[in-house]
This record gives structure tokens, sequence and C-alpha cells, in this order.
């Protein structure tokens, strides 16, 4: 008798396929299933009985369960109303149901409420505008660890000359402590993904670094375009002296400061970067107090980026 294949992608859907749930995949829908990462999510998260937990993507709701267990209140934003469905029919008539409030609708869309912790396997798409909703809201909350594709998370750790360091590097740094807790491979998730994990811990900085965090987003977003460029290559593109030149006119519009005739910002630019010794050095390997200086002799001279 012929030997009968298994079925391997039923016995992965299991609980799922018979409730008729489908992944969508423009959601980046992929459940967490092993129940060891749950926990350990939980544990890193330390969360007090008189927390409220914030939890982005529920999905079926394998987290939502062990925060509601561990915390005052969770709130959980998700944008499927069939895993909304899902998701309260589990609680339905247990002691945990008073204590889950379900957000319905897109998370980079939706005003996020008070949170204490901030826990999440998240869809990979939305990494990095959700970390820059979740850094700059307020009041500040003490700490968010998230499920991220791995490359994501190793360029939220990068250090100056790493290969991934970038504009999302220094941006998330200067904002937060980061830090790597756990990799998560593909197979613990349903369906698996194509991309390996990362568990990340993010710590909001409090007090944040007394800077204008548009400025600073405005000079990374310039130099980290080309960062293997020198500095000075990439100031004297024509866009950027264009849209400096222009940033620096109203500046002196404002200020009431008269233009000299012969005012030429390439000069302008070509000074600041000798007196600050910064003509020949790259922004990938320019640290945080690097940018800062680069940024605040900038500004001192109404030049500004944003």
């Amino acid at each position: 008798m012929p030997k009968v294949k298994s079925e391997k992608k039923a016995r992965l859907h299991n609980e799922i396929v018979k409730q008729g749930i489908l992944f969508n995949k423009q959601f980046g829908q992929h459940i967490l299933k092993n129940p060891l990462i749950i926990q350990a999510m939980v544990d890193k998260a330390a969360i007090q009985p008189t927390e409220t937990v914030l939890e982005i993507g529920p999905g079926t709701g394998n987290l939502t369960v062990k925060l509601l267990e561990k915390s005052k209140k969770v709130i959980a934003c998700e944008v499927d109303h069939r895993l909304v469905a899902e998701l309260l029919k589990r609680v339905q008539g247990t002691h945990l149901q008073p204590k889950l409030q379900v957000m319905v609708g897109d998370v980079l869309k939706t005003e996020l409420p008070f949170f204490d912790v901030c826990v999440a396997n998240i869809p990979y798409q939305i990494s990095s505008p959700l970390v820059f909703r979740l850094l700059l809201h307020r009041p500040f909350f003490k700490c968010a660890i998230l499920m991220f594709q791995r490359e994501f998370a190793q360029r939220l750790v990068a250090k100056p000359g790493d290969k991934l360091y970038c504009r999302l590097s220094v941006n998330t740094q200067l904002l937060a402590r980061v830090d790597i807790l756990m990799k998560v491979g593909k197979n613990n998730f349903r369906p698996p993904p194509k991309v390996e994990s990362s568990v990340v811990r993010l710590e909001p900085r409090n007090p944040p670094p007394p800077i204008d965090f548009r400025e600073w987003d405005g000079l990374t977003r310039t130099i980290f375009v080309r960062k293997n460029k020198t500095l000075s290559a990439i100031l004297k593109q024509t866009a950027v002296l264009t849209m400096l030149e222009q940033n620096y006119k109203v500046h002196c519009s404002l200020s009431n400061k008269v233009i000299p005739s012969d005012f030429d910002i390439k000069s302008l630019i070509d000074s600041i970067l000798s007196k600050e010794e910064f003509e020949s050095k790259r922004a990938r390997h320019l640290d945080i107090d690097d940018i800062m200086k680069l940024l605040h002799a900038f500004n001192v001279e109404g030049i500004h980026f944003s």
C-alpha cells in the first residue's frame, strides 16, 4: 500500500484552519506559536499588576492571554476584524474579559492611549514608523518588548563603522536604549515568515535629549542618504544646497537679519565644516555626539534642516 503523505500544512494551521481563518499576507500576519518564547517576552517586560499594556497585532491572542494574566489591563490594537472576533471569543466568559480593551484599526493612524509597557509581535512592514511612533509618544512608557525581522533589529543596535549602521540606528539610539534580547527562528511562527526574527527591548530616554528632533531627523536624513561619501560632498549637492539656502533665508527673514549681497551658501557650509573639522568625515563613522555637534554648528549660523 502506498505511503500516505502527512497533512503537514493542516497540522501547522490546526485550530486556525478549523475556525476558517486564512492569514492575510497584506497585514504581515505570522502568529507566534511557541509558548516558551511568548512567556520569555512577557517575563522580559517585567509587567506589574498595576500596569497597562499595549499590544499591537494580537492575532489569535496567544500573547494577549499571558499579558492579561500579569497586568491590570491590556489594550490590543488589531486591524483585522476576523482576528478581533477570535480574540474576543477567546476571553469571553473568563475572568480576563474585563481586563481586555480592543482598538480596531491601523496603529499608525490611531491615536495611541496611555500605557506603561508595550509588548508585541508586530507586522514587519510597519517596523520603522512604529518604532518612532512609540518613541515620540507622550507621556513616556517604561519599555517596549518587540519582535522584529532580525536584520532590522541589528540595524537598531548597530554602532558607527558597522555595515548596518544607518539613520535608523542613530535616530533610535538618540531616543532610547536598545538591546537585542533573543533570536527567534522562523519555525516558531504560523505560517513561518521568510526571515529570521529577534526580540528587542526599547527603553525611552527620559528626559529626552534637549534637541529639536525634526532638525535632527532632517540632518540625519540628508547625510545618511550617501553614508559612505564625505560630508563635504553630500552637503554640496545641488538639491541640498538649494534646500539649505532657502531655509537660511527664511531664518534671516524671521530674525530680521540682513543677507549680504555677496552671500554664498556653499562658502558658509565650507566654513562650518572646516571649523568643526568635519569636511572629510563620513556619516557611517559619526556617533550621536558628533551629529549633535554638527547640528549645533549649523544652527548657530542660522542653517536649519527642517
